[in-house]
């Protein structure tokens, strides 16, 4: 038996904002695929006006299995993952272990195609970058979807990623974040008007 996919469905158990009072829990499962979603756009984006020869597809796998680790380490809230240089290097250790451990649950064969996904390779860096930039956007999008419901506890998170997604500095980030994000505050209501 191989239980790789037994694994990956355990994704959907694991809270995010787990510091954070939430108005609606949010999962990692549901949080991939909005990742792969918006990596999805930044690809077509990109290429549609940025003149970038980038596959589309491939960010959305990698947003699909971007946080499939977690199903070992848990997610780990940002200010205690960046509370030091130290723990931040250890946790690094403790997701390539988690990611060579799902990889052992894969048959032989099947292990170069998952591999990529779940260890960052050289090859793949620039879109491990904009798979980066789509997840500040959707902790950014959860910011303001708690926002929305009245919930005052994401309001420094949701600074604290305007900042960071600001610096990424990548036209594609920035076109999504002008064109499309600011939907999102918006009741379903005022999206039909």
């Amino acid at each position: 038996m191989n239980h790789f996919f037994a694994y990956l469905s355990r994704m959907k158990l694991i809270q995010r904002w787990s510091l954070m009072q939430n108005i609606r829990t949010e999962n990692v499962q549901e949080h991939s695929l909005q990742v792969a979603v918006v990596a999805h756009a930044l690809g077509v984006i990109g290429n549609k006006h940025f003149k970038r020869d980038l596959n589309p597809e491939r960010l959305a796998l990698l947003g699909i299995f971007h946080d499939a680790t977690e199903v070992f380490t848990g997610d780990m809230p940002t200010p205690a993952k960046y509370f030091s240089p130290e723990i931040r290097d250890a946790y690094n250790r403790m997701e390539a272990a988690a990611g060579k451990k799902l990889l052992s649950f894969l048959p032989q064969e099947l292990r170069a195609e998952y591999s990529p996904l779940l260890l960052p390779e050289k090859a793949d860096e620039h879109y491990w970058k904009i798979i980066k930039a789509a997840d500040s956007i959707c902790a950014y999008l959860k910011c303001l979807d708690e926002g929305s419901s009245g919930n005052r506890e994401f309001n420094r998170a949701k600074l604290a990623i305007e900042e960071k997604i600001r610096e990424y500095k990548m036209p594609e980030v920035d076109y999504f974040m002008s064109q499309f994000a600011p939907s999102f505050s918006l009741s379903l209501d005022e999206l039909g008007d």
